[in-house]
């Protein structure tokens, strides 16, 4: 389902009792992060927030929208997560249609594609309001500050449009923005990120980097922007495969950028491939912990356009689970079917939330080749989506993935450190502050399968305990007539 402005998606979350509104003063200097944070730890993510009355802004903000699987699956129109899993598998691997009748029968589906890519069009609802020159001032903007030593608010869920210098690849990603002063930005991205790439080659081109920051609109447009699809794949496409429609763009108003019409709020402006760096002032991320001051360029913001009446969205980085957490969940259900082109054996992948997404990978597999674990290690350390993940755990096909005691009771009765435990040099997460150099250094992978012979088990590997169907068929049965009070599962 699309949905064409946010407004659309806050007024069903609120239909649905999904939406609490919060209409006293609060403050965007720490109070509404607390806020947020205490809310984002109740089990299953708790509501999506709509802070009414903002110190300092006219704006109100949305915080913890898509943070729980009820409201990511309501986005993005499906009934369950692996509904999508379902959807980019059968994109990846269609069926031809057999004769006139089968292409009669698919030709929903084929319109369904051809609406995929995405359409400029003259306005948009995001340029109702356009400021320029003088009128730029970011301050208007309720943006929040949300750690003690944060001296910099952070634009957090942003979507930031850029393009390569000679206009044929476009990037999309999502990366927090220091907000410096009323026309300055600092983009915290990393160097594998599009935008990054772009500048770098405006830079070898002596050249500006256009680029626009675009918050609000369809609700899946933060996972289209940090989905991580394998550069230089246009995100776009990616949007319109979520919604199910293609995403209209307008041009920006100074300059060449595009970004969806509807979206609430637009930040347009430029990066001076040559200009001076500038230190950055301490922010807090998704693994709970301050990132360091680093150099970086400056955004000179050149116009903001927005809708007559907008909405801030924003995200709370912070200790998982957080609201990025259920993105993560959306993010990896894209990916698995991608993953599992390289390596067809794979059965499923998880990055718990304990993990902040970088930290763990439990993936599950059909085993029935000597090291055929390693084979798909070297599957994942080659997918750029998750190549950077620091463990990797591999387990058999029984065990599943989702739930994290299962694999680590797999690998604590199946690994032999000496010989299953493996590791690999390459590029890291550039926010893992235990890697002695930045954005460099050695990924483990587990290898928690049973063991073949060939894989230097000498010894037989045991049968695992298992009741008889019978036996365990009767005991459900019968289990009202024992007396127990807990279920037919166990007392455990």
């Amino acid at each position: 389902m699309a949905y064409e402005l946010l407004g659309d998606f806050l007024a069903e979350l609120q239909d649905a009792g999904e939406l609490v509104r919060i209409p006293v003063p609060v403050d965007s200097a720490l109070e509404l992060a607390e806020i947020t944070d205490r809310i984002c730890k109740i089990p299953g993510g708790g509501p999506a927030l709509f802070f009414e009355n903002v110190r300092g802004s006219t704006i109100p903000v949305v915080a913890n929208l898509l943070g729980s699987r009820q409201r990511l699956c309501r986005a993005l129109g499906v009934k369950s997560l692996d509904e999508l899993s379902q959807r980019m598998l059968a994109f990846l691997q269609p069926e031809l249609p057999d004769g006139w009748l089968g292409t009669l029968k698919r030709m929903p589906e084929l319109a369904q594609r051809s609406m995929l890519p995405p359409r400029t069009v003259k306005t948009g609802l995001c340029q109702q309001v356009v400021k320029l020159g003088r009128d730029v001032n970011l301050w208007d903007f309720p943006v929040p500050r949300c750690w003690p030593d944060e001296i910099n608010p952070l634009i957090t869920q942003g979507q930031i449009y850029t393009r390569d210098p000679d206009g044929q690849t476009r990037g999309v990603g999502a990366f927090p923005l220091q907000l410096v002063d009323r026309t300055r930005l600092l983009p915290q991205w990393h160097h594998d990120y599009a935008a990054c790439r772009h500048c770098r080659a405006a830079r070898a081109a002596q050249r500006q980097l256009p680029i626009a920051i675009a918050l609000g609109g369809d609700p899946v447009f933060p996972l289209m922007a940090s989905a991580g699809l394998p550069f230089p794949a246009d995100p776009c496409l990616l949007g319109g495969f979520l919604r199910s429609s293609s995403i209209e763009l307008v041009k920006c108003r100074t300059n060449d950028v595009e970004v969806p019409a509807n979206a609430e709020i637009v930040i347009e402006g430029f990066i001076d491939a040559d200009g001076p760096l500038e230190l950055s002032a301490p922010a807090g991320c998704g693994t709970g912990y301050y990132l360091p001051p680093e150099e970086l360029p400056v955004i000179q913001v050149s116009a903001v356009t927005h809708r007559a009446n907008p909405v801030w969205p924003t995200l709370v980085y912070g200790r998982p689970p957080m609201e990025d957490y259920w993105l993560q969940l959306a993010r990896e259900r894209l990916l698995t079917p991608m993953l599992q082109l390289a390596a067809p054996e794979v059965v499923d992948c998880h990055a718990p939330a304990f993990g902040a997404g970088r930290n763990y990978l439990f993936v599950s597999i059909r085993k029935d080749i000597p090291y055929q674990a390693r084979r798909v290690l070297n599957a994942v350390w080659s997918f750029g989506p998750i190549a950077q993940t620091k463990t990797t755990v591999i387990v058999d096909a029984d065990v599943n993935v989702q739930r994290p005691e299962e694999v680590w009771y797999a690998a604590g009765v199946h690994v032999n450190p000496e010989r299953d435990v493996v590791f690999s040099d390459g590029p890291m997460h550039w926010d893992d502050h235990a890697l002695p150099i930045r954005g460099v250094g050695r990924r483990m992978g587990i290898d928690a399968t049973r063991k073949l012979p060939e894989e230097g088990a000498a010894r037989p590997w045991p049968a695992a305990l298992r009741t008889s169907g019978e036996v365990s068929e009767r005991v459900t049965q019968r289990w009202a007539e024992y007396g127990l009070r807990r279920g037919p599962g166990g007392l455990g």
